[in-house]
């Protein structure tokens, strides 16, 4: 049995970090994610080689592993549907995810394919800006699903990139009817703007009729609803969700629930964000939120509580390179704020 079973680009990541003058002559947006082909990565790739800027960490990556990472390493029960090939990278991912406790299956293997990858640039704010080459990832289609594993799951968690995949929007209907059958409820991440942005029909695609939560931050909120304000926006995710999480970086988050009774009566819960000594790097930061959120959710805790483990999670990530905590961090933090 499973907590949970999500769906994902699989990536790769590898950091660097720069200046803003640096970033600004990669031509990419800040904050942001930009799809690239091969070519285009290598090109910037030599950029920073050019520049003498050296990369400063791999790690395995992808918006709904990370997710997925920080629920296992909290004490969940995740499975992970993704595509790999059959290369180190494709190895070293899979592997990563199976130390951590991340069950995969062998349809995630794909021979001949060349595994995704990330290259994320850190400026000194600790903004992370994202080119995402997405390699065999891009192609992932029904075949790399192992949908038993829904069977026996609890929750579905999408990851809001695949939006922007049309081979896998079939394999995303079925996933959503067979989660109807089975009873599991349903978790969508927005994943990121230009997500929103580009590929809002592919995000309500993912969101059927509606789904139990909605994991996104303020810019996202704002970018799908038209709302100008963070609590107006999470109110307006209601129509298409029974809980929307808005985190909104040292701001905090809300969380809007919708009454299971009564459609007009909202519950609005602001959650603190913890103070931090320095913010080193963003990346990984949503994911992990989403991740704690849901492991908390799926152990019957309060929103509340959920919110708190969620924060706190991510604002330890926040203060380190690399979007993933060690196994112990988690189970540290979910000891100190659920027994609290």
């Amino acid at each position: 049995m499973y907590d949970v079973m999500a769906i994902g680009n699989a990536l790769v990541d590898h950091e660097y970090v720069l200046t803003d003058a640096a970033l600004e002559d990669t031509g990419l947006v800040k904050g942001n994610m930009t799809l690239a082909e091969l070519e285009e990565q290598q090109q910037l790739l030599a950029f920073f080689t050019l520049a003498e800027i050296e990369p400063s960490k791999q790690a395995g990556g992808g918006s709904a592993a990370n997710a997925m990472f920080a629920f296992a390493s909290l004490g969940g029960k995740p499975f992970y549907a993704c595509r790999v090939g059959d290369d180190k990278q494709g190895q070293f991912y899979l592997q990563d995810l199976h130390q951590a406790g991340v069950a995969t299956s062998a349809q995630s293997i794909h021979a001949g394919g060349v595994t995704g990858s990330c290259v994320v640039a850190v400026t000194d704010d600790g903004e992370r800006t994202m080119q995402t080459y997405l390699g065999t990832s891009s192609d992932i289609t029904a075949d790399n699903v192992d949908f038993d594993a829904l069977t026996q799951a609890d929750w579905l968690y999408l990851e809001g990139y695949l939006a922007m995949s049309e081979s896998i929007q079939p394999a995303m209907t079925q996933l959503r009817q067979q989660a109807g059958i089975h009873g599991a409820k349903i978790a969508v991440s927005f994943a990121d703007p230009a997500v929103v942005k580009f590929a809002k029909d592919g995000l309500l695609n993912m969101l059927g009729n509606k789904v139990a939560v909605i994991f996104c931050n303020s810019e996202e909120a704002r970018l799908f609803t038209d709302k100008k304000q963070t609590k107006a926006a999470a109110r307006a995710l209601l129509e298409h969700c029974q809980i929307a999480v808005v985190t909104d970086g040292a701001k905090g988050a809300v969380i809007a629930q919708k009454s299971e009774n009564d459609t007009d009566d909202i519950v609005i819960h602001d959650i603190a964000t913890p103070t931090v000594a320095s913010v080193i790097d963003t990346n990984g930061a949503g994911d992990n939120y989403a991740g704690a959120f849901l492991y908390a959710l799926s152990q019957q805790y309060s929103l509340p509580e959920c919110g708190r483990l969620a924060s706190e999670v991510s604002a330890q990530v926040i203060q380190q390179f690399g979007p993933r905590l060690e196994s112990q961090d988690y189970q540290e933090i979910a000891k100190r704020v659920l027994s609290a």
